[in-house]
């Protein structure tokens, strides 16, 4: 999936001023660390460097103090005009950078793999301790887990973004998270074995089957593994809140509710603070946020009980001295002396004993590198006082004193410990539903086994997309509600079968428009982020897309019903049978190619079957919900529920479709003159030959013969320059491609004479990605 995640909106704090983040934390759940300067810090105050016009005046080269690299960096658009807007997400699409090449097939490199040596090698680097950073408990077990659990615990299931594909845990500002503090150890412990497999195993896919080794070597079971994530080569820009400093959370809760589509409750953080919300040390207050947090990331009750409690089986918060005391900055705020590795430990060994991520400090159980049932245990039969870390952080211990010296030091054999418990572990006895499910797993730990094994697996593979995805002779027989099954097509239709098809779909009583915004509304759900939606599965039949405001409800049912008799004629004939997400895919084509015959181009729609038909049951309709666009400047479509402007809107729905700035304006431009606008209006369709693939729209978005006046918050009439009688309607999805120079750049190919030849070429390529985005892959599963 390289460079497919593509979040964007906060690429001017942490990219194109180059400011330095920081922080220092330590398990997946911490909220420790020195905050960040915001992005109107003042340069000048700490290097006292020239602005321009001034100089140096009577020193020599030699004497001149050197340049900071903040002062020197080239500065963005966005940094003199913060309302440009950004479209960085699109061109970063466009480069797709990889140093593999376009040759390099990762599937097949993947499959020639021989997984049960790359776990035996995985497995015995377990417990091969290394001087400059000792395994706890001589077993890195834990220290994998919640590295591999920290790559796909971004993942948030309102936009699909984040979670393990890409290995973007590589890169910043990711990888100097305060919650992943010390996690850049993590991986240069496991370079031996990417090393040694190269490409054919990628980070993203090494780091969460890491995770599944250690728990296997620890004794757990789990269900399974499926490679198939491709690494990506650069960071993403990526909005994981408003916050201009890490550690924050005020800003994202400022009307009340978390901020969508944001899923962690803190700038920096995983999921939500350890101590509870702003430090509270309540449990209860901790479970609001958790099941806040936790339900944004995809996960119900019982699988955050399961997560919470089967995690923190394993391993130790790490709190020997204050994080501020010792710690020295994250990876991207060092030199280049310290190759990548960060927040380095001054106090006593550095490491060991005197480890600081988080601040809090100490183990859950009396085993730590060894699966046991003692988390529940040990939650239910204690009393739990509220106490401190050496660092100061809240956290509880057994009452009394009691099991003082239960738990081994994780370095020295002489100490010993009491348990300890984080004010998030409390919330699973102190919260009802929270407890209930605690009880139950406490009472049957089979029942707790199964939960937490579904529940990791979901957790590492949840941005996946379907199975036909997964590859490996690991992954798990069936298939799961969340990742959207399809049925295989074993016999899909052919070449002349799709011919026949499309020449009764055009002669029903269905329009281009209809044709080709039922097409879209089909093939436009899909998110590259996470896999998720596209035409597979033709789920735009039922709840919810099908009553989907951008959708249009009533035409869809309408389209629906006559490609539906169309299907069961050709099917009740016998032979080959038509799914109706083909039927779907075909109607387009077959629109668009009559829209272009009838401007007097001639196209072809290039067609590939194969997309199969889910029913209500494989569908998870609650987890759709998030798919549904509230902007779809595509089909001219805006609600006032959308969180962006429309024209900012635009460029995101173009990244979680993988477009480019070419492909989304040749994109626009098409179904402008197809009249493929929501609900068949008049707004943006700049032609007086709607339904017919013409360059009209850009022809007419450049005639100077028209002025353009603004006549609500995002619509514009147009009007005839002499006369000033209207002529069109527009948004500002539509005029943007004459405002914004870089789009006007790239509209301005097909406004010149003779341009609607380019135009269609181009519209039906990009057309075509749409249409076979989560189309599925060949099965291989090794």
């Amino acid at each position: 999936m390289n460079s497919s995640l593509k979040l964007k909106l906060l690429s001017a704090t942490f990219l194109t001023l180059g400011l330095a983040a920081c922080g220092g934390s330590d398990s997946a759940t911490s909220e420790r660390g020195a905050a960040s300067q915001p992005r109107g810090a003042e340069y000048r105050a700490d290097n006292e460097q020239p602005t321009e016009g001034e100089a140096w005046e009577g020193t020599t080269d030699a004497e001149r103090p050197e340049v900071s690299q903040a002062v020197q960096a080239a500065k963005g658009n966005d940094f003199w005009w913060p309302q440009t807007l950004d479209l960085a997400p699109l061109r970063q699409n466009a480069s797709d950078y990889s140093p593999l090449g376009p040759d390099f097939n990762y599937r097949e490199a993947f499959l020639e793999l021989d997984l049960e040596e790359v776990k035996s090698d995985i497995e015995a680097l377990m417990t091969e301790s290394q001087d400059w950073w000792p395994a706890d408990y001589g077993h890195y077990g834990p220290f994998f887990i919640r590295m591999a659990w920290h790559s796909a615990g971004t993942y948030r299931l309102a936009d699909g973004r984040g979670g393990a594909a890409g290995g973007q845990q590589r890169f910043e500002p990711l990888n100097s998270w305060p919650d992943n503090t010390n996690l850049d150890k993590a991986r240069q412990l496991l370079w031996p074995i990417k090393k040694k497999y190269g490409d054919a195993l990628s980070w993203a896919d090494l780091m969460v089957l890491t995770g599944n080794v250690a728990m296997e070597s620890m004794g757990f079971k789990t269900i399974g593994f499926a490679g198939g994530r491709e690494d990506d080569w650069e960071p993403d820009l990526v909005y994981w809140g408003p916050e201009g400093e890490f550690l924050g959370s005020k800003e994202r809760f400022a009307g009340g509710e978390l901020e969508k589509p944001l899923g962690a409750s803190v700038m920096g953080l995983i999921y939500v603070n350890p101590e509870g919300p702003n430090g509270s040390g309540d449990p209860l207050e901790a479970a609001e946020r958790i099941r806040l947090t936790f339900g944004r990331m995809a996960m119900n009750d019982e699988e955050t009980v399961a997560l919470i409690a089967g995690g923190h089986t394993f391993g130790k918060a790490h709190g020997a001295h204050k994080p501020d005391d010792c710690l020295s900055r994250e990876p991207a705020a060092l030199g280049t002396e310290n190759q990548g590795i960060g927040w380095n430990n001054s106090c006593g060994k550095g490491h060991s004993e005197d480890t600081v991520t988080s601040g809090l400090e100490g183990a859950w159980t009396a085993d730590p590198a060894r699966w046991t049932h003692q988390y529940l245990t040990f939650l239910f039969e204690y009393d739990w006082e509220r106490g401190e870390s050496p660092a100061g952080a809240i956290q509880y211990h057994p009452a009394g004193g009691e099991a003082d010296s239960l738990v081994p030091d994780a370095h020295r054999d002489d100490v010993r410990h009491a348990p300890m418990m984080l004010t998030t572990d409390l919330a699973l006895k102190e919260d009802p539903a929270y407890r209930e499910i605690s009880m139950r797993f406490l009472e049957d730990p089979a029942e707790f086994e199964d939960a937490f094994a579904r529940a990791w697996f979901k957790l590492t593979h949840r941005d996946m997309g379907p199975r036909s995805n997964y590859l490996g002779s690991m992954v798990p027989e069936g298939e799961f509600i969340w990742q959207d099954p399809v049925p295989e097509v074993s016999n899909p239709i052919s070449t002349s079968d799709a011919s026949r098809l499309k020449q009764e779909i055009m002669a029903s009583d269905l329009t281009v428009p209809q044709l080709v915004r039922a097409a879209w509304a089909s093939a436009s759900s899909f998110r590259e982020s996470d896999q998720r939606g596209g035409t597979n599965g033709a789920r735009l039949r039922f709840a919810p897309q099908n009553q989907w405001a951008a959708n249009s409800p009533q035409e869809i049912t309408e389209v629906m019903a006559v490609l539906s008799d169309i299907q069961q004629r050709f099917n009740e004939a016998g032979g080959r049978q038509v799914s109706m997400a083909d039927l779907l895919v075909l109607g387009g084509a077959a629109a668009i190619e009559k829209a272009a015959q009838d401007a007097g181009q001639d196209v072809s729609v290039t067609f590939r079957p194969g997309r199969g038909d889910a029913t209500e049951d494989m569908t998870d309709g609650e987890s759709f919900v998030h798919l549904e666009p509230k902007a779809d400047a595509f089909r001219n479509y805006y609600s006032s529920e959308a969180r962006l402007t429309p024209a900012q809107a635009m460029v995101d729905k173009a990244d979680m479709l993988g477009l480019t700035i070419p492909e989304m304006t040749a994109l626009i431009g098409g179904m402008r003159a197809l009249g493929a606008t929501h609900g068949g209006g008049e707004m943006g369709v700049l032609t007086d030959n709607p339904g017919q693939l013409t360059n009209d729209f850009f022809v007419n978005l450049m005639d100077i013969g028209t002025v353009w006046e603004k006549i609500g918050d995002y619509t514009y009439v147009g009007r005839d320059r002499a006369s000033g009688e209207e002529k069109w309607q527009a948004s500002e999805v539509d005029l943007v491609f004459g405002s914004n120079a870089e789009l006007r750049a790239a509209a301005e190919r097909y406004a010149y004479d003779g341009g609607d030849e380019r135009l269609a070429h181009d519209f039906v390529r990009a057309w075509t990605k749409v249409m076979n985005l989560g189309r599925p892959q060949e099965p291989s599963r090794g």
